[in-house]
C-alpha cells in the first residue's frame, strides 16, 4: 500500500466542510504524521479557500451584527459563537502553514504547526461543547471572513503568512482573552472560564512557534526581524494594530515590546 504523502492528507482535510469531520480528520492526520504513517512530501497544492459548513452565513467584517456586552443568554452566545469561529478557521490556518510552506521550511516547522492544527482542533470541539449547554451550535449565528482573507493575502510568501497570521492576529488573542475571561468568571461560567485559560497557554505557544520560525527565516535571509516584520505588516495587513498590548504573554511567545509599539 502506498503511503499517503503529509501534502495530500493535509489537502483532504482543508477541503472537508463538515465541522466534526473536520477535527477528527485534523487529529487523525497528525497522530499519522507523528507515527509516520505520513510522508513530508509536498506534492498538491493547497485549496485558495477551505470547505466550510454548507449553513454557515459568511460576511465581510463590516456587515457583522454589533455584538452586545452584557451577560444575556443571547450575548453569551454570542462570545461563544465568534470564537468558536476563530478556532475553526485556526485548525485551516494551522493546515494550510504546513501544506504551503512546511516544504520550505523543514520539519521543525510541519512538527510544531501540526501541533497547533491539533490544539486549534481540540479548542473548537471543547467551545462547542461549551456552545451546546447554551442551547446553541456552531452555524447558527453569521461569521465574518477576515480571517482567511489574512491567509490569502500571504499565500506566497511564508514570511509575510507568519508575520500577519501567528503574530498579529494569534497575538491579538492574547491581548483580549484576559479580559473575556474576566468577563467569563464575572458571569459565574467557570466551566467558560477554564476552557479560556487553557486556550491562551496554548496561544502564548502557538505565537511563540510564529516567532521563532518568522525568526529564523529572517536571519537564513540576512534580514533583520523586526525591521522586516513592520514592513510586511504595512504590506499586508490590512487591519490596525491597537493597544491594549497584553505585554507579558507577547513577550513570553516572543513578541517583545521593540516590535509593535511603533507600528500601533
Amino acid at each position: 500500500m502506498h503511503s499517503m504523502t503529509l501534502s495530500q492528507a493535509i489537502r483532504d482535510a482543508l477541503l472537508i466542510g463538515d465541522k466534526r469531520a473536520k477535527v477528527m480528520k485534523t487529529r487523525r492526520l497528525v497522530r499519522d504524521y507523528r507515527l509516520g504513517r505520513l510522508t513530508p512530501v509536498f506534492d498538491v497544492t493547497m485549496p485558495d479557500h477551505p470547505a466550510w459548513p454548507g449553513n454557515l452565513d459568511v460576511r465581510p467584517p463590516g456587515q457583522m451584527p454589533k455584538r452586545g456586552r452584557g451577560g444575556s443568554e443571547r450575548n453569551r452566545i454570542a462570545l461563544w459563537h465568534s470564537l468558536a469561529h476563530i478556532e475553526f478557521v485556526a485548525i485551516d490556518l494551522a493546515l494550510d502553514i504546513v501544506g504551503r510552506f512546511g516544504g520550505q521550511m523543514g520539519p521543525d516547522f510541519i512538527a510544531d504547526f501540526l501541533a497547533v492544527a491539533a490544539d486549534e482542533a481540540m479548542h473548537f470541539a471543547l467551545i462547542e461543547r461549551h456552545l451546546a449547554t447554551l442551547g446553541a451550535t456552531y452555524g447558527d449565528l453569521p461569521v465574518h471572513g477576515g480571517l482567511w482573507q489574512a491567509a490569502q493575502e500571504t499565500a506566497h510568501d511564508a514570511g509575510a503568512r507568519l508575520a500577519v497570521v501567528p503574530m498579529v492576529l494569534e497575538a491579538r488573542g492574547l491581548d483580549v482573552t484576559p479580559a473575556t475571561l474576566e468577563r467569563v468568571r464575572a458571569q459565574g461560567d467557570s466551566r467558560g472560564a477554564a476552557i479560556l485559560e487553557r486556550i491562551l497557554d496554548d496561544e502564548i505557544r502557538h505565537v511563540s512557534a510564529g516567532s521563532s520560525h518568522f525568526d529564523a527565516l529572517c536571519r537564513a535571509n540576512g534580514k533583520v526581524p523586526e525591521k522586516h516584520w513592520k514592513m510586511l505588516v504595512k504590506r499586508h495587513f490590512r487591519g490596525s494594530l491597537k493597544p491594549p498590548f497584553n505585554d507579558s504573554a507577547r513577550l513570553a511567545a516572543g513578541l517583545p515590546r521593540e516590535f509593535y509599539a511603533g507600528v500601533a
